[in-house]
Protein backbone atom coordinates (compact mmCIF):
# COMPACT_ATOMS: atom_id res chain seq x y z
CA UNK A 1 0.00 0.00 0.00
CA UNK A 2 1.19 3.50 -0.79
CA UNK A 3 2.02 5.72 2.17
CA UNK A 4 1.50 8.98 0.34
CA UNK A 5 0.51 10.17 -3.11
CA UNK A 6 0.12 13.66 -4.55
CA UNK A 7 -3.10 12.54 -6.25
CA UNK A 8 -4.93 12.16 -2.92
CA UNK A 9 -5.14 15.94 -2.52
CA UNK A 10 -7.56 16.04 -5.45
CA UNK A 11 -9.99 13.68 -3.76
CA UNK A 12 -13.24 14.86 -2.18
CA UNK A 13 -13.27 11.85 0.10
CA UNK A 14 -12.54 13.02 3.69
CA UNK A 15 -10.78 9.75 4.47
CA UNK A 16 -8.30 10.31 1.65
CA UNK A 17 -7.84 13.96 2.66
CA UNK A 18 -6.91 12.92 6.20
CA UNK A 19 -4.60 10.23 4.84
CA UNK A 20 -2.93 12.84 2.60
CA UNK A 21 -2.27 15.14 5.57
CA UNK A 22 -1.14 12.50 8.07
CA UNK A 23 1.23 10.69 5.71
CA UNK A 24 2.63 13.71 3.86
CA UNK A 25 6.40 14.27 3.80
CA UNK A 26 7.85 17.15 5.85
CA UNK A 27 8.33 19.53 2.91
CA UNK A 28 4.58 19.29 2.20
CA UNK A 29 3.60 19.50 5.89
CA UNK A 30 5.50 22.81 6.09
CA UNK A 31 2.89 24.31 3.75
CA UNK A 32 0.12 23.09 6.08
CA UNK A 33 1.79 25.09 8.85
CA UNK A 34 0.81 28.38 7.23
CA UNK A 35 -0.72 31.04 9.45
CA UNK A 36 -2.81 34.01 8.35
CA UNK A 37 -1.21 37.45 8.36
CA UNK A 38 -2.67 40.48 10.12
CA UNK A 39 -4.32 43.19 7.98
CA UNK A 40 -1.31 45.52 7.93
CA UNK A 41 1.13 42.69 7.04
CA UNK A 42 -1.26 41.48 4.36
CA UNK A 43 -1.28 44.92 2.74
CA UNK A 44 2.48 45.35 3.12
CA UNK A 45 3.51 42.01 1.58
CA UNK A 46 0.51 41.21 -0.63
CA UNK A 47 0.17 37.71 0.81
CA UNK A 48 -2.65 36.13 2.79
CA UNK A 49 -0.61 33.65 4.83
CA UNK A 50 2.94 32.42 5.44
CA UNK A 51 4.49 29.34 7.06
CA UNK A 52 5.03 30.16 10.73
CA UNK A 53 8.59 30.30 12.09
CA UNK A 54 10.25 30.36 15.47
CA UNK A 55 10.45 33.99 16.62
CA UNK A 56 7.28 35.22 14.89
CA UNK A 57 4.89 37.25 17.04
CA UNK A 58 1.45 35.62 16.90
CA UNK A 59 -1.98 36.22 18.35
CA UNK A 60 -4.13 33.30 19.48
CA UNK A 61 -7.57 33.72 17.89
CA UNK A 62 -9.46 30.64 19.06
CA UNK A 63 -9.48 28.60 22.24
CA UNK A 64 -8.72 28.92 25.93
CA UNK A 65 -5.84 31.34 25.34
CA UNK A 66 -7.77 33.59 22.91
CA UNK A 67 -6.38 37.12 22.65
CA UNK A 68 -2.89 36.26 23.91
CA UNK A 69 -0.04 37.78 21.88
CA UNK A 70 3.35 36.12 22.22
CA UNK A 71 6.40 34.75 20.37
CA UNK A 72 6.54 31.33 18.79
CA UNK A 73 9.01 29.17 20.70
CA UNK A 74 8.82 26.01 18.61
CA UNK A 75 7.17 24.67 15.44
CA UNK A 76 6.62 20.92 15.27
CA UNK A 77 6.04 19.59 11.76
CA UNK A 78 5.65 16.04 13.05
CA UNK A 79 2.80 17.00 15.43
CA UNK A 80 1.34 19.70 13.09
CA UNK A 81 1.46 22.16 15.99
CA UNK A 82 2.94 25.47 17.12
CA UNK A 83 4.19 26.24 20.63
CA UNK A 84 3.77 29.81 21.93
CA UNK A 85 5.33 31.54 24.97
CA UNK A 86 3.00 31.71 27.95
CA UNK A 87 0.56 29.11 26.62
CA UNK A 88 1.08 26.45 29.29
CA UNK A 89 -0.79 23.89 31.34
CA UNK A 90 0.09 23.66 35.02
CA UNK A 91 0.12 20.12 36.33
CA UNK A 92 -0.99 19.14 39.80
CA UNK A 93 2.59 19.01 41.07
CA UNK A 94 3.24 22.54 39.76
CA UNK A 95 5.28 21.69 36.65
CA UNK A 96 4.43 23.61 33.51
CA UNK A 97 3.84 22.00 30.13
CA UNK A 98 3.82 23.99 26.90
CA UNK A 99 0.53 23.53 25.10
CA UNK A 100 0.46 22.83 21.36
CA UNK A 101 -1.74 25.07 19.21
CA UNK A 102 -3.01 24.35 15.73
CA UNK A 103 -1.74 26.90 13.16
CA UNK A 104 -5.31 27.60 12.00
CA UNK A 105 -6.00 29.17 15.41
CA UNK A 106 -3.24 31.78 15.10
CA UNK A 107 -2.66 35.14 13.40
CA UNK A 108 0.83 36.49 12.66
CA UNK A 109 1.17 40.09 13.88
CA UNK A 110 4.94 40.50 13.43
CA UNK A 111 7.38 38.51 11.29
CA UNK A 112 10.82 37.29 12.29
CA UNK A 113 12.98 38.67 9.46
CA UNK A 114 16.37 37.26 10.52
CA UNK A 115 16.28 34.67 7.73
CA UNK A 116 17.56 35.99 4.39
CA UNK A 117 15.51 33.41 2.43
CA UNK A 118 12.29 34.60 4.01
CA UNK A 119 13.15 38.18 2.99
CA UNK A 120 13.64 37.02 -0.60
CA UNK A 121 10.27 35.25 -0.62
CA UNK A 122 8.50 38.39 0.60
CA UNK A 123 10.33 40.70 -1.82
CA UNK A 124 9.37 38.56 -4.82
CA UNK A 125 5.81 39.89 -4.96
Amino acid sequence: MKLWSRKWVGSKNPRKQRKYRYNAPLHIIRKFMSVRLSKDLKQKYGKRNLPVRKGDLVKVIVGEFKGRVAKVTRVSLVNHSVYVEGVVNVKRDGTKLTRPIDPSNLLITELNMEDKYRKKILERK
